[in-house]
């Protein structure tokens, strides 16, 4: 009820000096009062009709052992390739390595012959790191085999406790959220751990 003398008041503050143009202010004033009125109640029913919460990804995932489980075993998968893949390339520094210190003993058809072996050995190692790294390589299908189960089940729990709770957002603080401060009071992360038996 303050807010809305405040803004009465605001409105009516300039243009009722003239006591000849009051009559004419005060329709004009009254239309201006009105729609100022139906603009912000409006606006509270808007927010009252919206409920959200948040949850905090990072954390819910963290105090699954599956996740933390995966997690590591695509470490230690993606260091086994890497390995593999730097051997290679390895290889290949070493046979360019000999190629130049033997290169004026060669005869032409020796040099490109040992061109062809280093070409050959090098597009092995590129082949390699894209199996193994690529857009839709081992590692990439490694991942999604391991990670999408775990993240179907926590989307499931999410999105059982917004319909039982009726809300319409849920928004991941732990993501690029730009809020400057978000009550605990509407965070459900732990409600979810709760859901999937992993309350702390």
């Amino acid at each position: 009820m303050l807010i809305y003398l405040t803004i009465v008041l605001y409105v009516l503050k300039v243009e009722t000096s003239s006591k000849y143009s009051f009559t004419i202010n005060f329709i004009s004033n009254m239309k201006k009062i009105l729609l100022t009125l139906c603009l912000i109640t409006g606006l509270g029913f808007a927010a009252q009709a919206q409920k959200f919460a948040t949850i905090d990804m990072a954390y819910i995932m963290k105090n699954i052992p599956a996740f933390e489980s995966a997690n590591e075993q695509l470490n230690q998968v993606s260091k086994k390739w890497q390995a593999e893949v730097d051997e290679l390339m390895k290889e290949v520094q070493q046979l360019y390595k000999n190629y130049q210190t033997e290169l004026v003993f060669m005869s032409d058809e020796m040099k490109v012959k040992r061109e062809d072996e280093i070409i050959a050995k090098e597009k092995a190692a590129q082949e390699l790191k894209r199996k193994y790294f690529g857009p839709d390589g081992e590692l990439f299908k490694k991942r999604e085999s391991l990670m999408k189960p775990i993240q179907d089940e926590v989307y499931n729990a999410i999105q059982e406790i917004s319909t039982a709770k009726g809300l319409d957002l849920v928004f991941d603080k732990s993501s690029a959220m730009s809020a400057i401060f978000v009550s605990p009071k509407i965070d459900i992360s732990d409600e979810v751990l709760k859901k999937l038996d992993y309350s702390k």
